[in-house]
């Protein structure tokens, strides 16, 4: 049995390698190959991120000074322009392989008809010969016996069917040629419209490198005025820090007293149940008891965690499940600033540090949890608008740079559930921030959020 099963595996090895010589695009088509159709998904992806993004350089553009969103914008435009013309690249080389294949194809189904046709012209030469020669009758009467006779009329027949194969099969090559023919000129001018768009999309893509250019020269100039507004900003992160923080300590220290609580009302229970004729409240009113609490409660203002219950274990386990499958806060846009230590786009040997992302979108975009949870606070802080944080278990999200909310502290909401929406500076560069933090852990958002 193994022997037959070994035997048929090396078969179909075989026939694979047959396949794969006799046709190299076969091979590559089975293997790495994008089909026609994933390249069209991508083109169109890549057109709606070229329409997003000029709506949001647009809204940049209407404020004359240059700025910095202007610039990520621009940044984000020349990436995706980038991405349009690899996109044209693989479809011309898609289209190429095609068209070397239908040539060849074209070649060979050429070469077969002339065969057809030299073997009919052998045909039509030898019966011509056949009929001057002899007289079919007298060809068939000059048997000798009448089996001979019957194999000399099975050959005529043969002979005629042949000829009418032969015949059938040439036009059925002709037209088979046509067709090719056909395919290879719409191959060929799709070919030529690919590469006219190539060259128009590579002018499009100098035109925004120079605009790019134009901007960082301007911006260039008002280095003392960025250098202010990224003081600004820095004081804007370090407020928005203080309050992540003193609120995921506030948070962790609530949890720990209430499992403090519930492990001293759990004792009592068992003390009572241990004592006949004495009730829970007095046994959770005892010195004894009570100085457990202390004790309890003063162990639990040393916890550095959240101290999760079944509920929020089970919600906190289904957040880190989803890591990297989380939906964008926003329906649209691109990340402007990610995370972590990055050079300034402009100021030179000046470095940044972002504890989350910033994803620059259009005007009144709302914004959206990525996952179910509660939220726990909403405040202002200067320089970040108003701010979301919203409580998944030991995991927390935050919105900043809101224009408005539309949720409540304590309130339990729903992924994908409108908290609140974007606002834009006195520069037209709408963005929101967006940090992930695992009880006093700062993550990179761009490891949870799923592709756009």
């Amino acid at each position: 049995m193994r022997a037959k099963s070994k035997s048929w595996l090396l078969g179909l090895l075989g026939l694979l390698l047959l396949c794969a010589a006799a046709n190299p695009a076969w091979a590559q088509r089975s293997g790495t190959r994008k089909t026609k159709a994933q390249l069209e998904r991508e083109r169109q992806t890549t057109l709606r991120r070229i329409r997003e993004t000029s709506r949001i350089l647009a809204q940049t553009q209407q404020q004359k000074q240059a700025s910095v969103g202007q610039l990520n914008a621009l940044k984000e435009k020349l990436t995706v322009q980038q991405s349009v013309i690899k996109d044209i690249s693989s479809e011309l080389r898609y289209i190429e392989t095609d068209v070397r294949q239908t040539e060849t194809q074209v070649q060979k189904t050429r070469q077969n008809l002339e065969q057809l046709k030299a073997e009919y012209a052998r045909l039509i030469y030898a019966g011509s010969k056949t009929a001057n020669g002899y007289n079919r009758l007298m060809f068939l009467f000059a048997s000798e016996s009448f089996n001979q006779f019957m194999l000399r009329l099975r050959y005529i027949r043969q002979y005629t069917e042949v000829r009418q194969a032969q015949a059938a099969q040439i036009t059925h090559t002709q037209q088979r040629l046509s067709t090719q023919l056909v395919g290879l000129k719409e191959k060929q001018e799709e070919k030529g419209s690919l590469l006219n768009n190539q060259i128009s999309e590579k002018k499009t893509l100098l035109t925004l490198k120079t605009q790019q250019d134009q901007v960082v020269t301007k911006l260039t100039q008002q280095e003392e005025s960025l250098r202010k507004e990224l003081a600004a900003k820095q004081q804007a992160i370090g407020r928005l820090d203080n309050l992540i923080a003193l609120r995921v300590r506030e948070e962790i220290a609530r949890a720990a007293r209430a499992a403090a609580r519930r492990a001293a009302a759990n004792a009592a229970r068992s003390t009572a149940a241990a004592t006949p004729g004495r009730s829970p409240a007095a046994t959770s009113r005892t010195p004894g008891t009570a100085a457990a609490e202390a004790a309890a409660e003063a162990a639990a203002e040393r916890v550095d965690r959240v101290t999760l219950t079944p509920e929020t274990a089970e919600l906190a386990a289904s957040f880190h499940e989803n890591r990297g499958q989380l939906p964008w806060p926003v329906g649209k846009g691109f990340i402007s600033q990610r995370f972590g230590r990055h050079n300034h786009p402009v100021l030179k040997n000046v470095v940044v540090e972002n504890r989350g992302v910033d994803i620059q979108t259009s005007a009144g975009e709302p914004v959206r949890a990525v996952f179910s949870g509660k939220v726990l606070t909403v405040a202002s802080v200067p320089g970040m608008n108003t701010i979301v944080m919203v409580q998944h278990g030991d995991y927390f999200t935050v919105y900043a740079k809101l224009r408005s909310v539309s949720v409540s502290e304590g309130q339990t909401i729903q992924a994908r559930q409108t908290i609140g929406t974007v606002s834009t500076d006195a520069e037209g560069t709408s963005e929101v921030q967006f940090q992930v933090w695992h009880n006093s852990s700062n993550l990179n958002p761009e490891n949870w959020l799923g592709r756009k």
